[in-house]
C-alpha cells in the first residue's frame, strides 16, 4: 500500500443534463442519433451499427506532444510514434470477441477483484457524471451505471471500435440506459468539455497510450474541481522471487492461452511486453502530479502485479 491516505475534497454535484446536448461534449450531439439516453431508443440503438454513434476519432498522431519523440515502443519493438496507435488498434480488433474470456483465464478471475477494489475507491455517488476511458467491454461502466442512478450519467469511451461495439452491446443488453458510447482518443479527450466529470477511470488502458503525459493532462482538463482520477493498471511486482515467477508465466503461458482460446499468440506476447514497458508505481505517481493532480497515492494489489493510482483535481 502507499503511504499517503489523505481524504480529499468531496466531488461536487453535476449540472443538470440538457435534452438536446451532452454536458460532456464541446458541441451538440447529432440530432436523432441514439445514445442510450432514453428507454424508447433502446431497440433502435441495439440494432444500429456503431457508425451511427458520433465518431470523434482524431488523425493518426494527433495529440502527440514533445513528451514523445519520433519513435516509441510497441511492446519491445521500436516503432514510429505515429504508428503505435494503429498497431495497438490491430491487437484489440483481433482479441475483442474473446477479451473477457481471456481476462478470466489469464488472471484466474482475480481481475474482477481488482476492479471491485478500484470501484470501492472511486467514491462514486448518485447523480454524478463518470467517464470510463479505454473502457472496452464495459466492466466498470456497468457498475457505475447502477451507482449513479437515473439522474447520473456514464460515458464509456474507447479509441477501438471493435471493443466499444462489445461494450455497447453488453451494457444495452443489461438495461443500462444512462450510458453514452463515444469513440475518443485518450491523448486529447477532444470531444469532452472542460470540467465535465466527477470521476474518471482508466482500467488496463494507460499502458497502450502513446503519449501518457498528454493523456493525463487531458484527463485533468475534463475533470471537475473536486473530482478524482483512478488508474487501474499492471505495475511492477514488489517481491523479486514473485517477479521472476510472474515473468515466466507472462512470457510462456499467456501466448499459449492466446493461441488456444483467441487464435492469437502475438497479441498476448505484446500484452506481456507492454506491461514491462509501462512506468512503475512511483514513476506513474510522479507523472500524475506533473499533470496537476493532488493528493496522489497508489495501492499495490496481488504483490504489485496491479496497482490502483488515485489523484484529485482540487
Amino acid at each position: 500500500m502507499s503511504n499517503e491516505n489523505q481524504t480529499p475534497t468531496t466531488p461536487t454535484e453535476p449540472a443538470q443534463r440538457s435534452d438536446s446536448t451532452s454536458p460532456f461534449l464541446n458541441s451538440p450531439l447529432p440530432q436523432g442519433t441514439p445514445q442510450g439516453q432514453q428507454q424508447s431508443l433502446q431497440q433502435e440503438f441495439n440494432d444500429a451499427p456503431i457508425s451511427n454513434v458520433p465518431k470523434y476519432n482524431l488523425p493518426r498522431g494527433a495529440g502527440k506532444t514533445g513528451n514523445v519523440g519520433d519513435t516509441t515502443h510497441f511492446g519491445y519493438q521500436t516503432v514510429k510514434a505515429e504508428d503505435k496507435a494503429q498497431k495497438v488498434a490491430e491487437v484489440f480488433h483481433s482479441v475483442a470477441s474473446k477479451y473477457d474470456i481471456m481476462n478470466d483465464l489469464m488472471s484466474f478471475g482475480i481481475h474482477r477483484l481488482w476492479k471491485r477494489f478500484a470501484i470501492n475507491m472511486s467514491g462514486v455517488r448518485r447523480g454524478q457524471h463518470v467517464l470510463d476511458i479505454a473502457g472496452g467491454t464495459g466492466d466498470l461502466a456497468k457498475v457505475f451505471s447502477r451507482e449513479v442512478g437515473p439522474q447520473g450519467r456514464v460515458v464509456l469511451s474507447d479509441i477501438n471500435e471493435s471493443m466499444l461495439n462489445v461494450g455497447r452491446d453488453r451494457l444495452l443488453d443489461a438495461g443500462c440506459t444512462n450510458v453514452d458510447f463515444v469513440l475518443a482518443n485518450a491523448e486529447t479527450l477532444e470531444p469532452f468539455a472542460d470540467n465535465s466529470f466527477d470521476l474518471l477511470t482508466i482500467s488496463f488502458g494507460l499502458r497502450n497510450v502513446t503519449d501518457k503525459d498528454a493523456a493525463l493532462e487531458a484527463m485533468y482538463r475534463v475533470l471537475k474541481p473536486g473530482g478524482r482520477l483512478l488508474v487501474l493498471e499492471f505495475s511492477k511486482p514488489v517481491f523479486e522471487p514473485f517477479s521472476k515467477l510472474y515473468d515466466f508465466y507472462s512470457f510462456t503461458a499467456l501466448p499459449i492461452m492466446g493461441k488456444l482460446v483467441a487464435n492469437d499468440a502475438e497479441s498476448y506476447k505484446y500484452l506481456a511486453e507492454s506491461i514491462r514497458m509501462h512506468p512503475d508505481q512511483r514513476t506513474l505517481k510522479s507523472m500524475m502530479e506533473q499533470a496537476g493532480f493532488k493528493n496522489c497515492d497508489y495501492h499495490n494489489l496481488t504483490g504489485g502485479i496491479v496497482a490502483v493510482h488515485r489523484g484529485f483535481k482540487l
